[in-house]
């Protein structure tokens, strides 16, 4: 069989950093390819190499035995290539109809094509509202969008960069049956991934990277996630303990919010309730775009004078602003890295600065030293690969830069920390550093609220979970008693209207 793909001696530079260094990879039709390998070690440069965006500077191409070279991503359309990229190449003002007839022949019409997208949403389960503007949608919602648009294009080889970070277990059961039925009618796919049990469920076959370059191909399904996570870090990931502890007085309460939607897509808030108390870590599940964004703004002070009581150690802060919420404790890690973690084009340092303000003078001086030795101190701390403080934040990859904003509001030693999808296209082994810095938090007496669509992640790290669904959120429940089927039912909003807290007290969130 003539595979699909054939990379041969394929390197690339970039100033100060081999990103891929003499790469061979081949590829056959109907084949799920794994490429698994730590933070930084090359996948997505070389998946950019595949689709034309990052031209190689040495190194071949096969394309169906034909040598070829692949220019650009309109190229790699035509060829047959599509690729869903870990970081969304969505305009927000446009809607997601509009956003995917961009990249589309303008012989077709938006209106052919709105109603295409609503058809392969339907048939593969990855529901779509074409019409609704890209601005209006949480991350597992554009990332539904990145993956339609990748299928609307009968692809030959699809490549899918971290394709569930942001989605919920059953939406990535759906896409593993839609993969599946692809690799059936001989299409291939190179699969990306930090999730081990995906690969060993998914792929036929593995390639690993470490620090630019091929350092062993495996069957998956014939590796444990001990072996694969060597293979990948060197190591087996720690693991992380999490005793039981009595937690403090209430740090975070919110009481009766309801918030009325602030775009025609939104979800309104009804009458949520939320006790977040000093040395625990209370979980938040439920499928995207079911309040969540409208929550994180409330708290956050994204949105202000919202109609209920968000109250932080006693004091109601629902019309304070962010900076005056950081002062007194109050530290937050948005979903979207790039836009409102940290600002593509500024420098890691200058990043540091948008909420770690100590190195500003009260005339508005800037410490410039100090910005720079803290900077380097969280890239070391928190094993960021970067060229150091000045790097643009752009050139991180994901799970770098992951690192860096959850590590720049760790090491600020919160009171309170609201955190959503915390380890978001990282690695193992960062995956359980980021898991481990907020269970040390937690027993620092930190209050930890972590919003993430990962049921694993929630189990492993909270002391209680709520769930929210249309709007509403459920009462609390201790991890000990929580299943994920039952999680499962209450994200169809299907929970007891009268359950009972630890000390037998009616919950406010019931």
């Amino acid at each position: 069989m003539t595979p699909r793909l054939e990379l041969a001696g394929i390197c690339k530079t970039y100033p100060g950093v081999r990103a891929n260094d003499d790469i061979a990879l081949t590829v056959k039709p109907g084949e799920i390819h794994a490429v698994l390998g730590e933070n930084g070690a090359g996948k997505s440069t070389l998946m950019k190499i595949i689709y034309g965006a990052v031209q190689p500077d040495a190194g071949s191409l096969r394309w169906n035995g034909e040598l070829v070279r692949v220019k650009s991503p309109a190229q790699a359309r035509r060829l047959g290539i599509s690729m869903v990229y870990q970081h969304f190449s969505l305009f927000e003002t446009l809607t997601a109809a509009e956003n995917v007839w961009l990249g589309l022949d303008k012989s077709t019409s938006l209106a052919e094509v709105t109603a295409r997208i609503r058809e392969v949403s339907e048939s593969y389960g990855l529901p779509v509202n074409p019409l609704r503007p890209v601005l209006s949608l949480s991350v597992g919602e554009r990332q539904r969008v990145e993956i339609v648009r990748a299928l609307l294009g009968r692809p030959q080889l699809l490549i899918l960069d971290e394709p569930t970070s942001v989605l919920t277990p059953q939406a990535a059961l759906q896409l593993f049956v839609t993969l599946r039925q692809l690799a059936d009618s001989g299409c291939a796919i190179l699969y990306i991934s930090h999730k081990l049990d995906e690969i060993r469920a998914l792929c036929h076959h593995c390639t690993v990277l470490r620090g630019g370059r091929v350092t062993g191909e495996v069957d998956p399904r014939t590796q444990s996630n001990a072996q694969l996570s060597t293979l990948m870090i060197g190591a087996e990931p720690p693991v992380l303990h999490r005793p039981a502890r009595q937690a403090g007085p209430t740090a975070l309460a919110v009481r009766r919010l309801s918030m009325a939607r602030t775009s025609p897509f939104g979800t309104t808030l009804v009458d949520v309730a939320l006790n977040l108390r000093a040395g625990e870590v209370v979980g938040v599940a439920g499928v995207s775009g079911n309040g969540q964004q409208e929550l994180m703004a409330a708290l956050s002070g994204e949105v202000l004078q919202v109609p209920g009581s968000v109250l932080l150690f006693g004091d109601d802060i629902a019309r304070a602003a962010p900076r005056q919420r950081r002062r007194l404790g109050l530290h937050f890690v948005p979903e979207e890295r790039l836009g409102r973690g940290a600002v593509p084009t500024l420098s890691l340092a200058q990043n540091t600065l948008l909420t770690r303000t100590e190195n500003v003078t009260r005339l508005g001086w800037l410490r410039t030293a100090q910005v720079q030795t803290l900077t380097a101190h969280l890239i070391a701390r928190f094993k960021v690969k970067a060229r150091g403080p000045d790097a643009a934040a752009r050139s991180l990859s994901g799970g770098n830069l992951q690192k860096f904003l959850v590590g720049r509001e760790i090491d600020a030693v919160p009171k309170v920390l609201v955190i959503a999808q915390p380890t978001w296209g990282v690695d193992v082994g960062a995956a359980a550093q980021i898991r481990g810095e907020l269970l040390a938090l937690r027993d620092a007496g930190c209050a930890v609220l972590v919003v993430s669509e990962e049921l694993d992640e929630l189990f492993e790290i909270s002391d209680r979970l709520v769930v929210m669904a249309q709007g509403r959120m459920s009462p609390p429940i201790p991890v000990a008693e929580a299943t994920r089927a039952l999680i499962g039912e209450w994200m169809s909003g299907l929970w007891p209207t009268d359950r009972r807290d630890e000390k037998g007290q009616q919950d406010v969130a019931a």
